[in-house]
Parts: structure tokens; C-alpha cells; sequence
């Protein structure tokens, strides 16, 4: 089962996509959608407004509470590099200001000249937890999306702390839907992951490389904060960023940006710089 969230009449309607129809879910969201103790009863049953036709993309959870994202998370990348697989996941954080739809312009910052790309499975939280087991926190995994962690290299590694360089305005595609987590399209061991540039397939992995599977995730971030339903995880990126070639490639104005992973969907958004 697809949901979304998507712009209609100058709002937003949480919806269930159904091939080229999308049903109305009762909700402005899917944030709030998902606040339902039974929203996959009540999504499954739901027989609202029909929309039908090209459909506007919100970001797929519009304003979460949070957006933890992770880094180093890709065990074959991890080790090419040369370094010793983590111990304990990599964490920061993203405001929601950042996050964009599937089809929204990438908006370029003026202040920046190292703007990269980060291909990610993300994950969409449908239950309270908190000091939860694996086994448990997989059970509160509402499904799966696709995100593009666009970074600001630059800024980043201003410091020894990430947050500046990943959280730029109006940067990281989210969507284009969640594809519920017992859907037969991702309850798979794996899931092929690419994105592309310009029409270069710059980076490809399946997402069974994870160093830390997402209820791992769940589990861990369950022990320093309470998750609620419509907060996003991002699990990291594989190799293949622009910054670590030789030489370096950055995304620049009307660059097109695809985010794909298998039996998900794909992000496609062009880059616009910004102006002041």
C-alpha cells in the first residue's frame, strides 16, 4: 500500500495512491494520518475524494517532529575506505524546513559551492516507542521512502559536527510515498538503491549493505528519544558521492537529480540555484 501526501487546491490531502488515482484519507497529512492508533485499518478501508492525474508531490511527511539521518552506514563502503565498521550508528539531524517533495526544485544555496548528493533509504515511524527491542521497533515502522540527503560539503566539514552542511532550506527530496512496511515490494532482505545525475548513474547499492537494519534503528534511537508517528529516519548513503571523486563533481544549476530504489519509486528533481 502506497500513501502520500499531496497538494490539492493550494492545500495538502493525506492520500492512498492506487495507480493513478489517489483516495482521500481524512487527513491534511500524513503526519497526522498517521497519529490514527489504527491508520492502516482506516487507509486500506478508505474510499474519500478520488484525485486522478499528475499529482503534486508534498514532501511525503510534512513538518515531522523529527528527521534523524545517519552516516556511515554502508558496510561495503565503509570498508573500501579503509576503515573499521562502526560500533554504534553515526546520528545527526535535519530541521523540516529541508525537506522537499518528490518532483520540487533542489534549491542551490548562494553561500555554497559544494553541493552534493546522498542517495538514502528513509524511514517513516507509525507508532509511539520508546526502550524498545529490535523485534518491537520493527513493529512500528509505518514503511519506506526515498530521500536524497543533498549536502553542503562545504559547510559540513566547517566543523566536527555535520548538522550546518545537511540541513540547507528546501534541499532534501522526501517521497514520493511511503510503501507500507508489509507490502510484498519491500519486505525483502534487500533493495536496489541508484541515483543519478544528469543521466550518470552516480551511485548504486542494495540496501541489504546496512551496517545498521532499520530496526536496529529504531531500537537505538528508542533508547535516547521517544519516536512518534510521521518521524523520519534516514539510513545513510553508499559510496559514490561526488565529493570523494577525482576530481570532485558537485550538482549545479538545472543538474537533474534521481533517487530511485526498487519496489519504492524515484524522486526526479532539478537544481536551481538560489537567489537573493
Amino acid at each position: 500500500m502506497k500513501l502520500s501526501t499531496i497538494r490539492v487546491d493550494g492545500a495538502t490531502r493525506a492520500v492512498r495512491v492506487d495507480g493513478g488515482t489517489a483516495v482521500d484519507l481524512g487527513e491534511s497529512d500524513l503526519v497526522s494520518f498517521l497519529r490514527h492508533d489504527d491508520w492502516a485499518a482506516r487507509a486500506a478501508r478508505a474510499d474519500g475524494a478520488v484525485y486522478e492525474g499528475a499529482f503534486d508531490y508534498a514532501p511525503v511527511v510534512v513538518a515531522p517532529e523529527k528527521v534523524v539521518c545517519v552516516g556511515l552506514n554502508y558496510r561495503n563502503h565503509i570498508l573500501e575506505m579503509g576503515r573499521q565498521l562502526p560500533s554504534h550508528p553515526t546520528l545527526f539531524s535535519k530541521y523540516a524546513r529541508a525537506l522537499i517533495g518528490a518532483h520540487d526544485d533542489v534549491i542551490l544555496p548562494v553561500s555554497s559551492t559544494q553541493m552534493d548528493w546522498e542517495a538514502e533509504l528513509a524511514i517513516v515511524i507509525g507508532a509511539k516507542v520508546r526502550h524498545v527491542v529490535p523485534e518491537v521497533a520493527r513493529t512500528a515502522i509505518a514503511g519506506y521512502t526515498v530521500l536524497n540527503d543533498v549536502t553542503a560539503r562545504d559547510w559540513q566539514y566547517r566543523t566536527t559536527q555535520w548538522d550546518q552542511g545537511k540541513t540547507f532550506e528546501a534541499t532534501t527530496p522526501i517521497g514520493p510515498w511511503l510503501v507500507t512496511a508489509d507490502d510484498p515490494a519491500v519486505a525483502g532482505q534487500g533493495l536496489n538503491l541508484t541515483c543519478e545525475v544528469d543521466g550518470d548513474i552516480v551511485q548504486k547499492a542494495d540496501t541489504a549493505d546496512l551496517v545498521f537494519d532499520p530496526a536496529t534503528l529504531v531500537a537505538y534511537l528508542s533508547e535516547i528519544i521517544t519516536l512518534v508517528p510521521g518521524d523520519v529516519i534516514a539510513t545513510g548513503t553508499p559510496g559514490g558521492v561526488g565529493h570523494a571523486r577525482k576530481p570532485a563533481r558537485y550538482l549545479r544549476d538545472g543538474s537533474v537529480l534521481v533517487t530511485r530504489i526498487e519496489g519504492i519509486g524515484e524522486c526526479r528533481n532539478t537544481c536551481r540555484q538560489e537567489t537573493r
